[in-house]
């Protein structure tokens, strides 16, 4: 196992059943988790790039069986924030220092393209970066984003394993989910997709496969989480991920993709206090507050037991710069573009 841990770090390369090896064997969690730090170290250096999540839509067309915000959902209180409040939301953000915003939604119409157009334009007149992880959409609607200022796009496969993939997603397309990933690239978008670990009939296998899968998308970002059974979903009555698996996926996620950005998920601190802190000191770099206000914090339930749903973004700015500082890392002051985008589109 060690052995695997030094040809990783080494070459940056592990094949399929290596992988699931590493995953398997919880001999040598310390060592993994030590030699991902290692190499964001060198490659991204010590910085923690902060991005301000607004969360300005729980409606969702789609059907996930794992997702709270699905559409058949009752139980849920729907929301849609007007133009002028996610703005607002973006300039107090703007306040407390961050560089970049990810506008961040549900799948669904009830944004035109135009709106969205015209929101993107407003915030990137706050000299900030704008992130969108607001699912599938059109070439022609990515590439109007894009022309309105929009740098990155987060999209997240959720697993390689086209089987589970349809089990999971009724009425979506795998291949439709692989094509708006590519679309995205050769539009020149920061990259971001990623997975959730511990589903339902999900295998080591299949974990090895969605790391090399982000490998040979070239991803510029890479978002890795525990899977959290929700009691409004289909899968209400299964058993959680395991954060210590996820913590494993996304150490050898950095190790095969050393300059990629890599955030400590909130999910992960869902199921860990100090979550998010072991993240940023197993390979990751970014850390995503909420700068969501009022009740929607609490109205966009992927999952139960979100951490912060009761604070305001501006406490949450505080914790997690004193959370950074107190392990001896820095807060980024700068956009947080990808080192692994700048090398690809060189």
């Amino acid at each position: 196992m060690q052995k695997l841990i030094n040809k990783a770090e080494k070459t940056h390369i592990l094949e399929r059943e290596e992988i699931s090896f590493l995953l398997r064997d919880s001999s040598v969690n310390d060592e993994l988790f030590n030699a991902a730090d290692r190499i964001r170290e060198e490659n991204v250096g010590r910085e923690v790039h902060l991005r301000a999540l607004i969360e300005f839509s729980n409606v969702c067309k789609q059907h996930c069986k794992y997702c709270g915000l699905r559409a058949e959902n009752k139980n849920l209180d729907r929301y849609n924030i007007d133009e002028e409040t996610i703005f607002k939301f973006a300039e107090k953000a703007a306040g407390y220092g961050y560089k970049t915003v990810v506008l961040q939604s549900g799948e669904s119409n009830f944004y035109s393209e135009k709106q969205l157009v015209s929101l993107i334009k407003k915030i990137k007149s706050l000299n900030m970066a704008v992130t969108l992880s607001i699912g599938e959409k059109t070439f022609d609607e990515y590439k109007a984003y894009k022309s309105a200022g929009a740098d990155r796009y987060l999209l997240r496969i959720e697993t390689t394993d086209k089987n589970l993939y349809s089990k999971l997603h009724p009425d979506m397309n795998f291949e439709n989910r692989i094509n708006c990933l590519y679309n995205l690239k050769d539009l020149g978008y920061e990259v971001g997709t990623g997975c959730l670990v511990g589903l339902p009939e999900q295998t080591f296998e299949s974990l090895a496969d969605d790391i090399l899968f982000f490998k040979k998308l070239d991803a510029d970002m890479v978002g890795i989480g525990p899977f959290i059974p929700n009691p409004d979903t289909p899968l209400k009555d299964e058993k959680a991920g395991s954060f210590i698996l996820a913590l494993k996926v996304m150490a050898l996620t950095r190790l095969l993709l050393p300059d990629a950005n890599i955030p400590a998920t909130t999910a992960m601190e869902t199921l860990d206090p100090n979550g998010r802190i072991l993240a940023l000191q197993s390979g990751a770099n970014v850390v995503m507050p909420n700068a969501t206000e009022g009740e929607y914090r609490k109205k966009y339930e992927l999952y139960p037991g979100k951490i912060c749903i009761n604070d305001t973004p501006a406490k949450c700015s505080m914790c997690i710069n004193a959370k950074i500082l107190s392990i001896g890392r820095e807060v980024s002051k700068d956009y947080g573009k990808s080192k692994h985008f700048i090398k690809r589109i060189k």
